[in-house]
């Protein structure tokens, strides 16, 4: 009785892990694309009138600081300036954002075809090859859009430090005015993104193994490796000589030829001649 898995089963694990790597990319696309920050920062300006001791800020996805405004007061009268942050990080955001949707979106279709249509995967020789060079695609720009965004994040955490932002405040630079930081934004849930970034690269690697398994390129080495171990088996099992025409031959060498001397050992001539 044979103890292997049925040819289905690779499949049906493969099925498994796409439904793992959609939720994995919900994960890193909502944590990142869905977060909004605040931090707040006081001026406390000579004249008490004019002061504003909590100036919020509101930040978030896709991070374009620089078009991030605020106002602050200038510590003259009641007059205000409009402050910009500094920086636009939107182009690393929406690359790691943009790679989870569409991984996604694949490993979707993936699900679908690996549950209704294996058959018809596995009669289209290409689909394998297909589905093993995107995996490897795709293991690879989540490496590169993971490292790319951890990068981005940490300097969308040093342009919205309240330190950095008050330095770009105008009446913070005269030292008889006060600014001072209320408190930071919260980054619990962005960092998280960038752990869920890294996480779908060590998934989406893992996984080329048992797409490779469905490929001709495994398939035709398991069958070379399959026929040099049979062919050996076979060498082995072959006998290293014939013993029954070595004895026939053994025997026909000793009858075969003429023989000088009798059984008892004397010349056969002398026997005659007695």
């Amino acid at each position: 009785v044979s103890h292997r898995l049925p040819p289905r089963r690779a499949c049906d694990f493969s099925g498994l892990s796409f439904v793992i790597l959609q939720l994995f990319a919900i994960f890193a696309f909502a944590t990142c694309g869905g977060y909004t920050g605040q931090l707040r920062v006081s001026v406390d300006c000579m004249e008490k009138a004019s002061s504003n001791l909590s100036i919020g800020i509101d930040f978030g996805y896709p991070f374009r600081l620089h078009q991030v405004s605020f106002e602050a007061p200038a510590c003259e009268a009641t007059r205000r300036e409009r402050v910009f942050l500094i920086g636009d990080y939107s182009s690393s955001a929406e690359f790691f954002v943009t790679i989870a949707v569409f991984a996604f979106l694949y490993s979707l279709v993936a699900t679908v075809v690996y549950v209704f249509f294996l058959n018809k995967y596995r009669e289209i020789s290409r689909a394998p090859l297909i589905d093993f060079t995107v995996t490897v695609v795709f293991s690879f720009m989540w490496l590169v859009s993971s490292s790319a965004w951890a990068k981005a994040l940490s300097d969308v955490k040093l342009a919205t430090d309240p330190d950095e932002v008050q330095l770009l405040i105008p009446a913070c630079k005269i030292q008889t005015n006060k600014c001072g930081s209320v408190h930071g934004a919260r980054w619990s849930g962005v960092n998280t993104s960038v752990a869920f970034g890294f996480l779908n690269f060590v998934l989406w690697a893992g996984n080329i193994w048992f797409v490779f398994k469905e490929t001709g390129w495994h398939k035709g080495a398991s069958r070379l490796a399959g026929g040099a171990s049979e062919k050996q088996a076979g060498t082995f099992n072959q006998q290293p000589y014939n013993q029954g025409s070595f004895e026939q031959s053994g025997s026909y060498s000793s009858q075969g030829q003429p023989s000088e001397y009798s059984e008892v050992g004397g010349p056969t001539s002398y026997s005659n001649q007695m």
